[in-house]
C-alpha cells in the first residue's frame, strides 16, 4: 500500500472516533486532573485534543523533553494564547491576572481552535469535534459548545464541599455577606460567622468557604470567575467531580438535588491504574522537572518514618515562615523529604540557614519537585505536611496517609476543614506558623496515639476509594455515565 493510501486509511479510521476537546484551567493541578481524565477517555475510544496555553505547553516541554508531547496515537496537543504579558517561565503565573484573562480573552481563540479542528476534519486529518470536556472554571467553553450544538461536560478538579462553597458565592453577594465592607473584616471575628443555610454543610463558618469572596472589591477577578463558573455549571450537559461518593455523601445528595447530572469520578489515578492505554503511560503531568532521587532516598528509610512536605504549585510564603517550618522539622528529629519550588518564597530565594542544613544532613532531603503520588504511596512515608490543595488531599487519602494542613487560599481552607473535622485524618497548623507547633504536631503524628488513629482512619478512606473505583464501584459506573453523556447528541 502506498504511503498516501495509508494516510487516507488512517484518517478514515480516526474519523469514526468521537473527538473530545479537553481544556484545563491553566495551572499545574488542573492540568494534571484533566490529563488523567483525558487518558481515561482515550482508553474508551475517544480521539483527544488537549488544549494548553502557549505558556504552559512550553513549560511542559521544558520539564519533560522536546518530544514528550508528540507521537501519541489519536491524542494531540494544541495551544491557545493566554493574552498575558511575559513572566518567569519556571513559575506559576499571577492567578488574579489569569482569572481576568480567562473571563475576557479565552473564548475567541478557543472558538477559532474548534473551527480549525473541524476544518482539519474536512481535510481528513482529524475527526470532527463531537464534545468538549472543560475545566469547571473555564465557563466560556459552555458558550462555544452551545454554538456548535455538542455536549459539554464541566470537570471540577475540586472536592464536592469546595464546589458547593463556590456555588454559594451568589447567595453571599445577595445577602450582603460579600464582598467585605473593609479590610478589618478579615481580622475582627466576622469570618467566624456560622452559615447554617448551605445544603449538606453543617457547622460551617464563613472562613471555611473558599477564600475568593474575602475581598473588598466587588469587581475582584477571582471572586467573579468562581461565581460565574459555579453558576454556569447548570448549563453544561453534566458535571464531573474529582471525589467519590463515600467521602462526601451528604454534599453529593444536596448537589444532585440542585443539578440534573452530577458524577463523581475519583480518585482518577485508581481508575487509571486499571484502564490506561499503554500508548499514553509515558505522558506526564508536571510543569517542573521531577527529581528521581526522592524515591531512591525513601527506599533507605523504615516504614512510616518520613514526613513528606510539599506546599503545591501555587502557595507562597514569607522567608520567616519557611524558616519556622525548617526548624520545626529539624527539631522533631524525624526524617523528612521537603519539596521547595524555586518560587516558593515571596520576593526572596528559598535559602535555608546553614545551621539547619548542617543539623539535618542525616535526616532530611530537599528537592525542587518530585513524583508526588509515587512518594505518597511509598511505605516509608508516614505523614504529609500539605497546603490542602485538592489534588494533594485526594492523593493522600488514596495512599492512606494522614495530613498536617497549612492552607493558603481558595478551596484549600475548605479541604482543610473537612480533612480535619469530617474525615478525621488531619490537624491544622496555625496560619502564623511557629516551629514549636510544627515540632509538636509532627511528634503527635509520628509517635502519638492521635496520630495512630488518623493513620488508621486514612487507611479506611483508602479502602473506600479503592472500592469506589473497582469494577462495580460508584466512580467506575459514573465514568461510564459521563462517557454516555459525551457520546450523546446534544
Amino acid at each position: 500500500m502506498r504511503l498516501r493510501d495509508q494516510e487516507v486509511c488512517k484518517a478514515m479510521a480516526s474519523d469514526k472516533k468521537p473527538h473530545a476537546v479537553c481544556i484545563p484551567f491553566p495551572a499545574q493541578s488542573h492540568i494534571k486532573g484533566m490529563l488523567k481524565l483525558a487518558k481515561l477517555l482515550h482508553h474508551r475510544g475517544f480521539y483527544i485534543t488537549f488544549v494548553n496555553t502557549d505558556f504552559n505547553q512550553n513549560r511542559l516541554i521544558e520539564a519533560r523533553g522536546p518530544d514528550s508531547l508528540y507521537d501519541f496515537p489519536n491524542f494531540q496537543f494544541k495551544t491557545i494564547p493566554d493574552s498575558l504579558p511575559p513572566s518567569d517561565p519556571n513559575a506559576t503565573q499571577d492567578v488574579i491576572a489569569l482569572c481576568g484573562s480567562v473571563r475576557r480573552n479565552f473564548l475567541t481563540p478557543f472558538r477559532n481552535l474548534l473551527a480549525q479542528l473541524n476544518e482539519d476534519n474536512y481535510n481528513a486529518t482529524t475527526p470532527a469535534v463531537t464534545c468538549i470536556v472543560s475545566d469547571g472554571v473555564m465557563p466560556f467553553t459552555i458558550t462555544a459548545a452551545h454554538e456548535l450544538q455538542i455536549p459539554v461536560v464541566v470537570f471540577w478538579t475540586f472536592s464536592a464541599c469546595s464546589f458547593m462553597g463556590f456555588y454559594q458565592f451568589r447567595a453571599l453577594l445577595d445577602k450582603g455577606l460579600a464582598p467585605l465592607k473593609d479590610e478589618s473584616y478579615l481580622t475582627n471575628g466576622y469570618l467566624d460567622t456560622i452559615i447554617d443555610w448551605i445544603p449538606g454543610m453543617k457547622d460551617i463558618r464563613l472562613k471555611d468557604l473558599p477564600t475568593c469572596f474575602q475581598t473588598t472589591n466587588p469587581n475582584d477577578e477571582i471572586f467573579n470567575l468562581a461565581m460565574k463558573s459555579a453558576e454556569s455549571a447548570s448549563q453544561a450537559s453534566a458535571i464531573g467531580l474529582h471525589t467519590f461518593n463515600a467521602l462526601e455523601q451528604d454534599l453529593l445528595d444536596a448537589l444532585s438535588s440542585m443539578f440534573p447530572y452530577v458524577y463523581t469520578i475519583g480518585p482518577l489515578q485508581l481508575l487509571l491504574n486499571q484502564q490506561v492505554s499503554p500508548d499514553l503511560e509515558r505522558l506526564g503531568y508536571n510543569l517542573w522537572k521531577e527529581e528521581p532521587k526522592c524515591l531512591q532516598w525513601l527506599d533507605s528509610k523504615e516504614p512510616s518514618s518520613v514526613i513528606y512536605v510539599n506546599f503545591g504549585s501555587v502557595t507562597v510564603m514569607s522567608l520567616q515562615h519557611l524558616v519556622e517550618f525548617a526548624w520545626g522539622l529539624a527539631n522533631s528529629k524525624h526524617y523528612f523529604l521537603w519539596v521547595i519550588r524555586p518560587d516558593l518564597v515571596i520576593g526572596d530565594s528559598a535559602i535555608l540557614p546553614p545551621e539547619f542544613e548542617a543539623d539535618t544532613k542525616e535526616t532530611g532531603l530537599i528537592a525542587g519537585w518530585c513524583p508526588q503520588e509515587e512518594v505518597l504511596n511509598h511505605p516509608s512515608v508516614g505523614v504529609f505536611l500539605t497546603h490542602s490543595g485538592w489534588n494533594s488531599t485526594i492523593e493522600s487519602l488514596t495512599a492512606g496517609v494522614p495530613m498536617m494542613c497549612w492552607p493558603f487560599f481558595g478551596d484549600q481552607v475548605t479541604n482543610c476543614r473537612y480533612t480535619c473535622t469530617e474525615w478525621e485524618v488531619g490537624m491544622e497548623i496555625d496560619n502564623n506558623v511557629k516551629r514549636d507547633e510544627v515540632e509538636k504536631l509532627i511528634r503527635e503524628f509520628m509517635e502519638g496515639e492521635k496520630g495512630n488513629k488518623m493513620k488508621n482512619k486514612a487507611m479506611e478512606w483508602k479502602n473506600l476509594a479503592e472500592k469506589a473505583t473497582g469494577p462495580d464501584g460508584s466512580s467506575a459506573l459514573n465514568l461510564d455515565k459521563l462517557v454516555n453523556v459525551l457520546l450523546s447528541k446534544n
